[in-house]
């Protein structure tokens, strides 16, 4: 039986854990262990904040399926003594355009995506431009477009909402930083802290993010997951876009609407991405050589564009696949990893939170199956190949 859970880091992944704990079982006894509770340089708060049902791959369009309907009903479910948060969820779409040599890729991910419910158009070149009239459409053959359930919205505040309503819950926030975790055997049995103090703990939870890799170390093992940078530039131009979407270039660059501004952003080359590159730095080679040439290039009214800020934030970046390492490590029995969303901790939080309290709870999935994002794949060196990596 588990009657004490150690989460450490209380981003949306551990907040969303920590209340589902709660919320399923009110005996579990659950300490949240975050260094910042500003949540400065966090993930979550640090991203572009964004939901889509267009990926390749069946797990993780299911678990964002969950993650809209559990953003829409937020109000609700995250209610606090009459107080109902809103995120400012925005169900503007996702739009992934593709060039002719793009096209077979996208109509498969859209047969798949459609058979699991979700609601995503394929539209030819001549149907972009009726509906994305701003477009330059003369080198694409076609665009996947969310009708709904896919937009953005306050990442900031899903990880507040979802904090408040765990400790109201009666989760325990600790504001420290984790410097150990003591293993006996197959089992790690505390968790030492800054303050002095140390958790004993039944199981004990990494949702470190960005950092996931010392806590792992700590335990003595070897996670593919490291933090790389990414730079987001809030940009205004003189052009009007109507029902701008959030627009996929097949280069990767994208946009999105932020009121009357527009954040844009991309990733990096390969061989241009280190890890643990400063937070206090933007890349703004990135944006002057790469981003601004492709948006004027797809949107002829971005040729006027003035950056008016700009930041950067940490992907947890799983090396192997891009993908989440959701489980337990085969060499320790009491740990369950929930690290290396590589972008996508906030939309596949809920599901995320869902199924490792399940997890903990009942000693399996009940609801939706995560296994597949399980460590096996990781020491087996069999990645999963996700098609549409963002």
């Amino acid at each position: 039986m588990t009657s004490s859970v150690v989460i450490v880091g209380g981003g949306v992944i551990g907040s969303s854990v920590a209340y589902f704990l709660r919320a399923s079982d009110p005996t579990v006894q659950v300490t949240v262990i975050e260094r910042d509770p500003t949540y400065a340089r966090s993930s979550s708060a640090l991203s572009a904040a964004s939901i889509r049902q267009q990926f390749s791959t069946p797990l993780s369009v299911r678990m964002s399926l969950f993650g809209i309907d559990f953003l829409r009903a937020i109000g609700e479910r995250l209610e606090v003594n009459g107080e109902r948060p809103s995120i400012d969820l925005h169900e503007g779409g996702y739009l992934f355009l593709a060039t002719p040599a793009g096209v077979s890729t996208l109509r498969e991910n859209h047969a798949l995506q459609r058979e699991l419910g979700a609601d995503i158009s394929l539209l030819d070149a001549g149907q972009l431009r009726a509906r994305f009239p701003w477009l330059n459409t003369d080198d694409l053959a076609a665009g996947a477009f969310g009708e709904s359930g896919e937009g953005w919205f306050d990442g900031y505040g899903l990880v507040q909402a979802l904090r408040r309503k765990a400790q109201a819950l009666g989760a325990r926030y600790v504001t420290t930083e984790v410097v150990g975790i003591e293993r006996e055997g197959r089992r790690a049995s505390a968790v030492r802290a800054a303050n002095g103090e140390t958790y004993a703990c039944d199981v004990v939870v990494n949702a470190a993010g960005a950092w996931s890799r010392s806590i792992a170390a700590m335990l003595g093992i070897d996670i593919p997951v490291f933090a790389r940078r990414r730079s987001i530039f809030n940009v205004s131009s003189p052009a009007k876009l109507e029902r701008a979407p959030l627009l996929i270039d097949p280069t990767g660059v994208y946009f999105r609407p932020e009121g009357r501004t527009y954040i844009c952003g991309t990733s990096p080359s390969a061989d241009n991405d280190p890890d643990d590159l400063p937070l206090d730095e933007v890349d703004h080679t990135l944006f002057d050589d790469v981003i601004w040439p492709t948006l004027a290039h797809r949107v002829p009214g971005f040729e006027a564009l003035r950056v008016e800020r700009c930041w950067s934030g940490y992907y947890e970046y799983n090396v192997l696949d891009q993908n989440a390492i959701i489980g337990r490590h085969p060499d320790i029995d009491n740990c369950i990893f929930a690290n290396g969303f590589s972008g996508h901790g906030l939309q596949q939080g809920p599901a995320t939170g869902r199924g490792v309290s399940e997890l903990i709870l009942r000693g399996r999935y009940e609801t939706l199956d995560l296994s597949p994002l399980d460590w096996t794949r990781v020491l087996e060196n069999r990645p999963i190949v996700e098609k549409n990596v963002v």
